[in-house]
């Protein structure tokens, strides 16, 4: 079952059950998910995170004007969204992978930056930022 086809039937269930607000957001999620396909995006992942990307831009926007509930509704639905995405790597499973992956591709230096981050992020399978990434093989390999 696709997470599109998962959300579909959350929709339903949540109407059943008289949430609409839950209903409303998932609905968008889902919009967004059928457009990608259409277009051939066709990564579902990237779509939920760029939505939970947006949700959390729109809750910090909003606290910083004042708006508490409107934040705090934003920030409900990035949790929404987050339920759907992969549980992300920790700190210590990325700095081993970081360290493995600067090991197997003999990185000496910046050049070699993107070559070690192409290989973090295919063994990570979607499971972590790439700025995190970024930032821990910038600190692992040597100037």
């Amino acid at each position: 079952m696709t997470i599109a086809e998962t959300i579909r039937d959350d929709v339903t269930s949540a109407l059943k059950a008289g949430d609409r607000g839950r209903a409303g957001a998932l609905r968008l999620v889902l919009s967004e998910l059928q457009k990608a396909a259409k277009e051939g995006e066709g990564d579902e992942l990237s779509v939920l995170r760029r939505e939970r990307k947006r949700r959390r831009d729109a809750e910090s926007a909003f606290r910083d004007a004042g708006r508490a509930e409107l934040a705090a509704q934003e920030g409900g639905e990035a949790e929404l969204i987050e339920a759907y995405l992969p549980t992300e790597l920790s700190d210590a499973e990325l700095e081993a992978l970081v360290s493995r992956a600067v090991a197997e591709t003999d990185a000496k230096g910046p050049r070699d930056m993107g070559a070690v981050i192409r290989h973090v992020m295919a063994a990570a399978e979607g499971r972590v930022d790439g700025r995190r990434v970024s930032s821990l093989v910038k600190a692992a390999l040597p100037a």
